[in-house]
């Protein structure tokens, strides 16, 4: 029997193969956090945004800004054996994802990106090699990403790739192009092309995007056989704890499956109390609480 992510173990979430976490992830009902950090400048010395984020709450960890090509991630010690990521579940006991940025090659913004941030093919083998449990397709600000280039590149990648690892697409927030949100027949393409989860901004978070909108979303993501993240990337991260509250309880009534808070808090981390605060809204004090305190060991 699968056990949901709600009540999984460190060792339990780590040992799942792809199809299992996703249906892990689809018995938890709506109770699973993903908290966005960035590990260039962590926010204490001694420990990593990444051991932060799950100590407050957090059961998966998404890296952005991350570089697949020059793998970085500061008060990641050294003396653990394996990649980065590896040295991040080890010490975090948590799945681990990355951000990577399908931008147009006609848009003037590519050259700020380096090539191991880019999403190629290249770099989600190189992802997958390096331990990574899925990757988000999706654009930072001013990027220049389109849904469109995210349908392309998850179409060019073979099926062998596909079937090693989750494969979540969407925006956060328009990424520098204009009225680009997701429509139904976006969404059937991107599903039917492999996508395993869909990115949509939490209600409150993008303008005009309501409740009401993201259940009509989510409903038919569910229909086709494909998971929903709710994002909250607008840095809104750093907000008061009644805003996360009511985000958060709007994100659950839409029927999410996965619940996101961004990294723009603090040096590339939202606000600790409010990824905790997102959590206990989302699954009470009892589920959070657990997975603050749960070892790494076990």
């Amino acid at each position: 029997m699968i056990t949901r992510i709600l009540d999984a173990k460190p060792s339990q979430m780590l040992q799942m193969s792809k199809s299992e976490l996703l249906e892990s992830i689809k018995l938890s009902e709506g109770r699973v956090i993903a908290s966005e950090v960035i590990g260039k400048k962590p926010l204490f010395q001694q420990v990593s945004n990444s051991e932060l984020a799950t100590a407050f709450g957090a059961d998966i960890i998404l890296l952005n800004m991350f570089d697949v090509h020059n793998p970085f991630f500061a008060n990641i010690t050294e003396n653990i054996s394996g990649s980065v990521v590896h040295k991040i579940k080890k010490l975090c006991g948590c799945l681990v994802g990355l951000n990577l940025e399908p931008v147009d090659d006609n848009m003037s913004e590519l050259r700020s990106i380096p090539v191991g941030r880019r999403a190629s093919l290249e770099t989600v083998a190189k992802a997958i090699e390096l331990g990574f449990d899925f990757i988000c397709l999706t654009g930072n600000p001013a990027t220049g990403v389109s849904n469109q280039a995210i349908l392309e590149t998850i179409r060019k990648l073979p099926n062998e790739v596909k079937e090693k690892i989750i494969i979540m697409a969407g925006k956060m927030h328009m990424s520098g192009v204009i009225d680009d949100n997701l429509d139904q027949l976006m969404l059937e393409h991107l599903i039917k092309v492999g996508a395993d989860v869909i990115l949509l901004p939490m209600p409150g978070t993008v303008p005009g995007i309501t409740i009401e909108d993201q259940k009509r979303l989510t409903r038919q993501i569910h229909q086709a056989g494909a998971l929903v993240m709710n994002t909250l990337g607008t840095s809104q991260e750093s907000a008061d704890p009644e805003t996360i509250k009511h985000i958060a309880i709007s994100s659950k009534m839409a029927g999410a499956d996965l619940h996101h808070i961004g990294d723009a808090g603090y040096s590339g981390i939202a606000i600790l109390e409010n990824i905790m605060t997102m959590s206990i809204a989302i699954r009470g004090k009892r589920h959070t609480y657990k997975r603050m305190a749960i070892s790494v060991n076990r």
